[in-house]
């Protein structure tokens, strides 16, 4: 946790300092203030605070300095960083330090920045220096970085390090940081931690810098796709990227259609494009599900792509997904509204249809009312058609018709 044995046997001999450990002290900003000779920090032979702390830190711990300042900590930042309670205390500190506060921070734990980075509690304090620091502070930072952007962006909290500075820094520095990870992004892509590092890449970066994963990609699209990390990735990319970029990745998205619909991953890509997407690839979706609505509806992860579908098609394309229930044989209906995922579609079809086809959709369910009672999700159906009915009391009280009168 703080660095090498020696430098942990000197904390508990009370032999040397923690400057000794940030490799050249603190700068002298704020060196000494508030703290006199035979300071709190200096440890009593003899006496070894629990893990190795600083009889500082431990005191700290123990809640012994209420009033505790930044300009305390001079010569044991880089512990404090490392420890869970004294991090938060140097987090909530800098967010309002004066800039000779932040300097003296700043000198110590820029020798050990590398090992903050990729520290439990030591990353938020880094982080806190691309939010909070001066411009010369972020560069100083960013340039501890080069050269190991592939290492952090694959750690737990080095990838957390690279995000804020991607957020933070101009962007010349941002296309330092992206270009160590051409020939790694297929690698970055599916991995849990270095993931969330391409996704800030694409969402905080230039696009004509991010060219080399489009290329990456080329021929991989339906395989992200289908991938618990790619898929984010692939959103991103549509979000983000120009259209040159995004053309051929939605071409290899329109290939795969039928299998991404119904894909646990990859109908996350689908809706997206339905969201999100320009008309064109909106339209050719919704014509895939075309003629296929009942099979669809009635598939765990299709069903909301089809729900998407209904929602965001045109008014024309939205009539006919409706009529494939409205025919003369309601069978197709029937069975939907009894289905534990398709009785949505049919929820949402009620809520967008124009008001002539609702008033179809609604006659046609009718006649089922009785036996829609006797299914859990036939009862959401029922409660969908009360609402309606009360808004349209035309349409006659709710349950089956009237008997014929002969």
């Amino acid at each position: 946790m703080f660095g090498s044995s020696s430098s942990l046997l000197s904390k508990l001999s009370g032999v040397g300092t923690i400057s000794e450990l940030v490799g050249g002290g603190v700068g002298g900003v704020g060196v000494g203030v508030g703290v006199g000779v035979g300071s709190v920090g200096t440890l009593v032979p003899g006496d070894k605070p629990a893990a190795g702390r600083s009889r500082l830190l431990e005191d700290f711990r123990n809640n012994r300095f209420p009033n505790l300042q930044l300009r305390d900590l001079a010569n044991h930042i880089v512990e404090f960083s490392q420890d869970q309670h004294g991090s938060r205390f140097i987090q909530q500190k800098l967010e309002r330090a004066t800039s000779q506060e932040k300097q003296m921070v700043f000198n110590e734990i820029i020798g050990s920045a590398y090992s903050l980075m990729t520290d439990v509690f030591g990353n938020y304090v880094i982080q806190k220096f691309f939010e909070f620091g001066t411009p010369e502070q972020k560069t100083t930072l960013a340039q501890k970085v080069r050269g190991h952007v592939l290492a952090l962006a694959l750690q737990m909290y080095g990838c957390r390090v690279i995000q804020k500075a991607l957020e933070s820094i101009p962007a010349e520095q941002q296309q330092e940081v992206v270009r160590e990870l051409d020939g790694h992004v297929l690698k970055c892509v599916k991995d849990q931690n270095g993931n969330h590092v391409v996704q800030k890449c694409i969402e905080c970066v230039e696009p004509n810098a991010l060219q080399f994963i489009i290329n990456a990609f080329a021929g991989q699209v339906y395989a992200l796709s289908t991938h618990p990390y790619g898929c984010r990735v692939i959103q991103r990319i549509l979000e983000h990227c120009t259209p040159e970029q995004t053309a051929p990745v939605l071409g290899e998205l329109h290939a795969h259609t039928d299998q991404l619909i119904q894909d646990q991953y990859g109908n996350y890509v689908v809706q997206h494009v339905l969201e999100h997407g320009a008309a064109e690839d909106r339209s050719r979706l919704v014509a895939g599900v075309r003629g296929k609505v009942l099979q669809l509806s009635q598939h765990k992860f299709a069903s909301n792509v089809v729900e998407k579908c209904v929602s965001h098609a045109t008014r024309n394309e939205r009539a006919l997904l409706i009529d494939e229930l409205c025919g003369f044989n309601d069978n197709a209906l029937h069975v939907m509204m009894k289905d534990q995922y398709a009785n949505y579609v049919v929820q949402k079809m009620i809520d967008v249809a124009e008001p002539t086809q609702r008033k179809v959709l609604m006659h046609k369910i009718r006649p089922h009312i009785g036996s829609l009672r006797k299914y859990t999700y036939g009862k959401h159906i029922i409660a969908k058609l009360e609402k309606f009915f009360m808004k349209a009391p035309e349409l006659g009280p709710i349950g089956p018709p009237p008997p014929a009168v002969l």
